[in-house]
């Protein structure tokens, strides 16, 4: 993958922990909502990218498991071999990496997690106002909606529904045991792995 050679000074590190701050607040749906603005922050505006490390950014961390997050720090990455002058140049490079890694991440985590954190903080204080109650009754039905909108996609992907009924009747009973008993999910997450590895779904 072709590198670039920049020289980023001190506020330059500043200027993209700022960026991503600022887009952490408007990652609702998650970062990948916000791709495009860091785009034309980090290619077009900066030229700190080039088009191939952006791209393969995103697919590296959408094609590996984990967090879909951690693009962002495949891209803070590539800025700051950038800055080092490429993985050839040795262990100035490398460190100048994890601080592209640790701009980048730090920007686009604190403000959504503090503002989530103090937000939750400040709902189960208030419990008991009426407008929160009503905001969380409110959102029930939506975050239903959106899971079972989310299970409908994943099992209709199949092109054979007909053959699909013990997939459904496991979501079913999933439901059953969700709604009327305190058992972890992770038991549940546990159980279905089991019965696919026996392919009984």
């Amino acid at each position: 993958m072709n590198t670039l050679n920049i020289t980023m000074a001190v506020a330059d590190w500043f200027a993209l922990f700022a960026q991503f701050m600022s887009l952490s607040l408007l990652a609702v749906g998650g970062a990948i909502t916000t791709a495009p603005d860091m785009h034309r922050f980090l290619v077009n505006d900066q030229h700190w990218l080039t088009e191939a490390q952006f791209s393969s950014s995103i697919a590296i961390a959408q094609a590996a498991p984990g967090p879909n997050v951690l693009f962002v720090a495949l891209m803070g990455w590539n800025v700051g071999l950038n800055a080092g002058g490429g993985l050839g140049a040795g262990p100035h490079a490398w460190w100048l990496a994890l601080l592209g890694v640790s701009v980048t991440m730090m920007g686009m985590l604190i403000p959504s997690c503090t503002l989530t954190f103090m937000t939750a903080q400040w709902g189960h204080r208030n419990r008991e106002l009426r407008a929160v109650r009503a905001f969380k009754a409110g959102m029930a039905p939506v975050v239903i909606a959106l899971l079972i909108a989310t299970g409908w996609l994943l099992t209709t992907a199949h092109d054979k529904p007909a053959t699909d009924w013990p997939l459904w009747l496991l979501a079913l009973c999933s439901a059953l045991v969700v709604w009327r008993t305190k058992t972890h999910l992770l038991v549940l997450l546990g159980v279905g792995a089991v019965l696919g590895a026996m392919g009984w779904v």
